[in-house]
């Protein structure tokens, strides 16, 4: 059986949405031990998509293998207990706003003081500190002040409007993941642990194939976009400098201008309104699509929400894996798209219940007896697991 790499990592999740949590779902599916520290509250994950066995997809998608303990760390208990955990990990997720976790004597401070060897990753909107740290900032906040929407509205010649994903926050995650991994590695050579200060705006920049147009003031933007023709069977994405389909389509199926004496952009229309011609010419898409292999061309089906998962790839590659829904069944979830040759990366269980591992991982890590437990229930600093939802 392969083995999963980060077998014997521990990691206390505090975080919420999609920013933090993303992580600690790919720590988790990569074999190390994920818990989900669930603060009084919803999850806002929650209420994305229908509710189905106390969960919603999305929550489900973001939370799956992860255990889960619920904490108040609005008290002096839920703090102190909080810290105790910290000491028997190895990494720290929160998405807190800037200056939250250390009112709550959960910071970097104070968890490093109780763990040296700690590596914390705290994200946020606009970083730990400057001018807009202390901002409110969701995903569509950061697409506007990264440039995203602007650029989108000039290229389109449209008003601006959101792009339909949580983009900055899954480009932050991936960014976060790569940092805790690589602050681990440093622990392995100095013993020592390491805080990560994670700015969605700036993992937004640092993504971004089109910023060094605003770093070099090099105007207008010349977008590398697919160009989309109607064609038989519905749309479909041609991906292709326009200069470079036409010399591939000319070449392989002899199109030719229609009036070879015209220069300039009248020219680029002229070719433009010859391939759409050629597309629509087709009966059949099996053999368009045929044609554009042949030319060497790339192009795309425009796959749906609805039509997605009849992706042959999705279902050749195993991409959707099925998890315990708490309920007797299953439900789908995505899985990370780590292939190893001799390694393990899947989901391992379904998303917890709120505070059903209290028990659990209080008597696992701090070999805390049922009666320390629930004194700290009594106490409100340990949120009680809601009856009937005591097992995974």
């Amino acid at each position: 059986m392969s083995e999963f790499p980060l077998d014997g990592i521990r990691v206390l999740d505090l975080s919420r949405a999609i920013s933090g949590p993303y992580v600690g779902r790919m720590l988790s599916d990569l074999g190390a031990e994920v818990v989900k520290v669930e603060v009084p509250g919803t999850d806002i994950t929650q209420v994305f998509g229908p509710r189905s066995h106390g969960h919603s997809g999305l929550y489900v998608q973001q939370n799956a293998g992860k255990s889960n303990i619920s904490i108040d760390l609005g008290t002096d208990a839920g703090s102190a207990l909080l810290r105790q955990l910290v000491a028997e990990t190895d990494v720290v997720i929160e998405n807190f706003r800037p200056g939250i976790v250390d009112r709550l004597g959960v910071g970097w401070t104070a968890l490093s003081e109780v763990n040296p060897g700690l590596v914390m990753l705290s994200v946020s909107g606009f970083g730990q500190w400057g001018p807009e740290s202390r901002r409110q900032a969701y995903a569509p906040v950061v697409h506007a002040e990264a440039g995203l929407l602007g650029r989108q509205a000039e290229v389109d010649g449209a008003e601006p409007n959101d792009v339909v994903m949580a983009l900055a926050d899954s480009v932050t995650s991936l960014h976060g993941m790569v940092a805790v991994l690589s602050a681990l590695r440093l622990r392995d050579r100095t013993g020592a642990g390491q805080y990560i200060d994670l700015s969605m705006f700036e993992s937004m920049l640092a993504t971004d194939d089109y910023t060094h147009y605003s770093l070099e003031g090099t105007y207008p933007v010349s977008p590398a976009t697919g160009s989309v023709f109607q064609a038989a069977g519905g749309p479909l994405l041609i991906s292709a400098d326009p200069k470079y389909l036409w010399h591939r389509l000319s070449a392989a199926h002899g199109l030719t201008d229609p009036d070879p004496e015209v220069t300039g952009p009248q020219r680029f229309a002229n070719r433009a309104e010859v391939i759409e011609q050629w597309v629509a010419g087709f009966a059949q898409r099996s053999e368009l699509l045929a044609a554009l292999e042949a030319a060497g061309v790339a192009w795309a089906e425009i796959r749906t929400p609805a039509t997605l998962m009849s992706s042959p790839t999705i279902t050749a590659r195993e991409v959707v894996a099925q998890v315990d829904n708490r309920e007797g069944g299953t439900r789908p979830v995505i899985r990370m798209p780590y292939r190893f040759s001799a390694g393990a990366c899947e989901p391992r269980g379904g998303a917890a219940f709120v505070g059903e591992h209290n028990a659990e991982i209080l008597s696992r890590w701090l070999d805390l007896d049922g009666e320390r437990i629930a004194e700290l229930e009594r106490s409100g600093a340990l949120l009680p697991t809601p009856v009937g939802k005591e097992t995974r």
